[in-house]
């Protein structure tokens, strides 16, 4: 176990003074803590995306074109692939552009988004339609309780299901909320990318292998670890309390990359939190995690507690624990908690 250390993690710092190309940005975007998306937004548009175009036009050929493509899967998948996701994901809780630049809203869903994998409209609809407001419980489509959290055939039949039914699940679940709205845009996101892949398969399909459908199984592999791990502790008893059924990871190299994405806790309580209030709130309100027995990690993400999860390295997950205002007399209890947590839920 570990005491609660100093925390690390990115807060906002005003700028003393703004750039021209800041300056610039500021006219647009509704909140100044958001530049980062902006520049991540450019780096992208000059890297990522003509690199995608290069791996369609007939210049390219033989261990040219491979090494091409190499690069692309390597900066799509390694470098921009977290950051992109995680900006997408605080850009739908809270809109990057103001009211009068509203349509530039649509550009990372609807540009953007395809060449991670990311079908247009339909993260926002199960995120912010779905997700947040039935809070991984039964009527959550991507719900975790049912599931033994320990194991990777769990994980797999978890994942499988969610790769092949998921969008029915999620169409059927708005349909039956009578959201058309939400239902309409998931079915137009997803029908638009396949439409894409399909049409493009006709001018490279190799290139749309790479460009397009690779990312796009990665990223809903990725999306299902993430949720997994997210929301592999849960209280049996008390299954909606978000300090209950979600995990917070502190003091990682993963919330800095990835807009402060490990205060997944925090997250679940005020889901329009900026990322950037995430570790004030944290150090603010600990007592309501000690009160809660909410599980803290401190120095490992959740890529980390998905490795050792699948191991059943609970001593290591325990060792991670942040024992905050002392809530945990030894590490075997700890040990326990954590399986306790992992049980599947009888339905």
């Amino acid at each position: 176990m570990k005491l609660l250390a100093q925390i690390n993690d990115p807060v906002y710092q005003k700028k003393e003074k703004y750039s021209a190309m800041d300056t610039f940005f500021l006219q647009f975007i509704r909140d100044e803590r958001d530049l980062p998306f902006m520049y991540l937004i450019v780096e992208i548009s000059c890297t990522l995306v003509p690199l995608a175009i290069l791996l369609y036009l007939p210049v390219a050929h033989g261990w040219v074109w491979g090494l091409l493509a190499v690069g692309y899967f390597v900066l799509n998948n390694f470098y921009f692939k977290g950051p992109f996701g995680l900006m997408l994901h605080c850009t739908c809780h809270r809109k990057l552009f103001k009211n009068q630049y509203a349509k530039a809203n649509h550009f990372l869903p609807w540009v953007l988004s395809p060449f991670f994998g990311q079908t247009p409209e339909t993260y926002f609809s199960h995120h912010i339609g779905m997700h947040h407001p039935e809070n991984n419980l039964p009527e959550d489509k991507s719900c975790t309780m049912f599931y033994q959290r320990d194991s990777f055939r769990s994980f797999l039949k978890y994942f499988t299901s969610f790769l092949f039914t998921g969008i029915f699940h999620l169409s059927a679940y708005f349909l039956r909320k009578n959201r058309k709205k939400l239902l309409m845009s998931t079915i137009m996101g997803e029908m638009a990318f396949f439409i894409l892949c399909i049409a493009l398969s006709f001018v490279n399909w190799q290139a749309t292998l790479v460009v397009f459908v690779l990312p796009f199984l990665i990223s809903r592999f990725i999306s299902m670890l993430g949720n997994w791990t997210q929301h592999a502790f849960i209280d049996a008893s008390d299954p909606g309390n978000p300090y209950k059924n979600s995990i917070t990871c502190i003091n990682v190299k993963y919330n800095k990359k990835c807009w402060n994405d490990g205060y997944h806790i925090s997250h679940h309580i005020k889901p329009n939190m900026h990322w950037t209030e995430h570790p004030v709130y944290f150090q603010r309100t600990t007592n309501e995690y000690a009160k809660n027995q909410a599980i803290v990690f401190d120095g490992i993400d959740f890529l980390g507690i998905f490795y050792n999860l699948m191991l059943k390295r609970y001593d290591v997950l325990a060792r991670n624990v942040v024992n905050i205002n002392n809530s945990y007399p030894s590490q075997e209890q700890v040990v326990h908690l954590l399986k306790e947590r992992t049980r599947r839920i009888s339905g």
